[in-house]
């Protein structure tokens, strides 16, 4: 189902598919007992559902299931971006946030075809019904599990906290900074850089174990 008017899909390059499957199956089999703990502990401290499903933007504009583990509780409404002090996210949520174990279940998501490993950031419809026109371009390329933007999560995570409308700050200030490393990356999207930023990402989440102020 289309959520955007219609645009064409960007293909994505035979090497990089190559990458998301070889990646994204390596890593789903190696972190299986990791995946298995974490479901533990979200459904001991947390309950059911363990995982969070939601639609996002994917290439083309139309829409597929997103999986997290669920970081956040399930009987309040909100914004549909979350900032570093949002009361939604349990405690056992801000743990995983931190550390981005929440989007580990996305593996399956870049097996499925569904995202990338690297690429702009998956996007809910009614946020992305309402990004500036200058910047829908992005979701004519497929969602990334990390990018550009992801490095720099935690800065922007807190820059929403203390407005009284996060989702128009994010839409007015966030997104066009997003988008522009969004178009930065695309431009050059090897599969060297992808291995690059895969690798970037992983050396960003180690860090949030000594950076105890989510400094970006």
């Amino acid at each position: 189902m289309k959520t955007l008017p219609a645009m064409s899909a960007v293909r994505l390059a035979p090497a990089r598919r190559f990458l998301d499957v070889a990646v994204s199956l390596t890593l789903l089999l190696l972190l299986a007992p990791l995946l298995l703990l974490v479901a533990l502990v979200v459904a001991a401290t947390s309950g059911s559902p363990v995982l969070f499903r939601q639609q996002r933007v994917e290439a083309g504009g139309g829409t597929f299931t997103l999986l997290k583990f669920r970081s956040m509780r399930t009987d309040c409404a909100g914004p549909g971006v979350t900032g570093c002090a949002d009361p939604r996210v349990t405690r056992t949520g801000r743990v995983l946030r931190r550390l981005s174990m929440d989007e580990l279940p996305q593996l399956w998501n870049v097996l499925r075809g569904d995202m990338t490993l690297v690429g702009p950031r998956p996007e809910i419809p009614r946020l992305a019904r309402r990004y500036p026109p200058r910047d829908r371009w992005v979701f004519r390329h497929r969602p990334g599990l990390t990018g550009p933007c992801a490095l720099r999560s935690r800065g922007y995570a807190a820059e929403l906290d203390g407005h009284t409308d996060p989702e128009e700050y994010y839409l007015t200030v966030l997104v066009p900074r997003r988008t522009a490393l969004d178009a930065e990356f695309l431009r050059h999207a090897t599969a060297g850089r992808v291995i690059a930023f895969t690798a970037r990402t992983a050396v960003y989440v180690l860090s949030a174990l000594w950076d105890r102020e989510g400094r970006p």
